[in-house]
C-alpha cells in the first residue's frame, strides 16, 4: 500500500509540475514577443514613434473670365492665380518635442480696367521646442516670424505702404505647452518678447505699423527741418497665448487654425493684439481640392491708411480667399 501511496503522490505532483513549466514557457515567449513588438514599435500610435516626420502640401487657384460686346458691362478679361504653401518637419525624441512649420500664400488679379493688382501676400515661419515633464505638459520655448515677399500698395495711387519686413513681426516665448494630441496644442507664455520690424526709412518717419515716426521742427516758411528719425523697430513685453488646432471634419474635409493673444505689458496691455487664421480644405479628388482661407488681425499699434483722409485710427483686419484649384500632398512618419 505504500508504493502504491507513494505512486499516487509522484503522478499527482507531475500533473502539477507539466502544466506550470508549461505556463512558465507560454510567459517567457510572451514576454519575448512583447520585446519584439516594442523594439520593431509594431502597433504604436504614430504620436508615439521617434524620429523625424514630415510634409508638405501646395494648392494653386485660377479664376479667368472673358466678356465681349457684353450688354451688362464689365472687364473684358480678368485673370487671378492664388497659390497656398504649407512645409512642416518635426522631431520626436524620448520626452522631447520639435515643431516646425513654414506657411506661405501669394496671390495676383490682373483685369483690364486696373491692370495687376496683388491680392495676397504673406510667409510664416515657426519653430516650438519642448521637454514633457507631464503626460501632456512641456516646458520649453517658441519663435515666430511673420512678414510678406513683395511691396503692397495704396490703390489707386499706387504709392508703397508695405514691402519685405516693413512690416515683419519676430517674437521669442518661453513658457509651457499643453499638448493635448497631435492634433490640438495649446502654448502659454508669461514672458514673451515682440518685435515689430519696418525696414523702410521713409514708412518709419511716417510711424507706420507701431514704430515711433521721425520728429521735424516746423518753419514759418512752410518748410521743415529732420530732428530725429523715426524707428526701425517697436520692442514689446508681454504675455502670449497660442492655440492650434488640426481637425478633419470629413473623410475629405479638414480644418486648420491658428489663434495668437498677445497682450503689451509696456504700453495699453489691456488691449489683445490677435492674430487668427483658418483653412478649411475640401479633396475633391486625388488632384482637384477646394479651399477657404481667412485671416482676422486686430493691432492697435497699426493705422489703417486710407486716401483721403491719411491715416486714422486701428481697425479690425480681415481676408478671405475661397479658391478652386489643383492640389498636392505629402507626408513622411518615422518608420514603424
Amino acid at each position: 500500500m505504500k508504493w502504491v501511496y507513494a505512486g499516487i503522490m509522484l503522478l499527482f505532483m507531475g500533473l502539477l509540475i507539466v502544466p506550470a513549466a508549461e505556463a512558465q514557457q507560454d510567459i517567457t515567449h510572451l514576454k519575448q514577443d512583447i520585446d519584439y513588438f516594442q523594439h520593431k514599435k509594431i502597433g504604436q500610435p504614430l504620436d508615439s514613434l521617434q524620429g523625424w516626420r514630415y510634409g508638405a502640401m501646395a494648392n494653386l487657384s485660377l479664376t479667368q473670365g472673358t466678356l465681349q460686346h457684353w450688354a451688362a458691362g464689365g472687364d473684358p478679361f480678368s485673370l487671378s492665380v492664388n497659390a497656398l504653401g504649407n512645409l512642416y518637419a518635426n522631431y520626436r525624441q524620448g520626452n522631447m518635442r520639435w515643431d516646425n512649420a513654414f506657411t506661405m500664400a501669394y496671390g495676383v488679379q490682373k483685369t483690364t480696367s486696373t491692370g495687376m493688382r496683388k491680392t495676397d501676400d504673406n510667409f510664416d515661419l515657426s519653430s516650438k521646442y519642448g521637454y514633457r515633464f507631464s503626460s501632456k505638459w512641456y516646458a520649453g520655448a517658441l519663435f515666430d516670424l511673420r512678414s510678406q515677399f513683395t511691396n503692397g500698395y495704396l490703390y489707386p495711387q499706387d504709392s508703397v505702404i508695405s514691402h519685405a519686413f516693413a512690416p515683419a513681426y519676430a517674437l521669442l516665448a518661453l513658457g509651457f505647452n499643453f499638448q493635448y494630441n497631435e492634433q490640438f496644442s495649446l502654448f502659454l507664455s508669461p514672458m514673451t518678447s515682440r518685435l515689430t520690424i519696418v525696414a523702410d526709412r521713409r514708412l518709419a518717419n511716417l510711424g507706420a505699423y507701431g514704430v515711433d515716426s521721425a520728429v521735424y521742427a516746423y518753419h514759418d516758411d512752410g518748410t521743415r527741418t529732420l530732428i530725429q528719425r523715426g524707428k526701425l523697430t517697436n520692442y514689446q513685453l508681454g504675455t502670449y497665448l497660442s492655440a492650434q488646432l488640426q481637425q478633419q471634419l470629413m473623410p475629405n474635409i479638414s480644418w486648420t487654425t491658428r489663434l495668437d493673444l498677445f497682450s503689451n505689458y509696456l504700453k495699453n496691455p489691456q488691449n489683445l493684439k490677435i492674430y487668427w487664421t483658418s483653412l478649411i480644405s475640401m479633396k475633391v479628388n486625388q488632384l482637384i481640392s477646394v479651399t477657404l482661407n481667412t485671416e482676422l488681425i486686430y493691432d492697435d499699434d497699426v493705422r489703417i491708411w486710407q486716401n483721403k483722409d491719411g491715416v486714422y485710427g486701428p481697425r479690425t483686419q480681415f481676408k478671405e480667399i475661397l479658391g478652386v484649384g489643383f492640389s498636392y500632398s505629402f507626408a513622411r512618419q518615422p518608420d514603424s
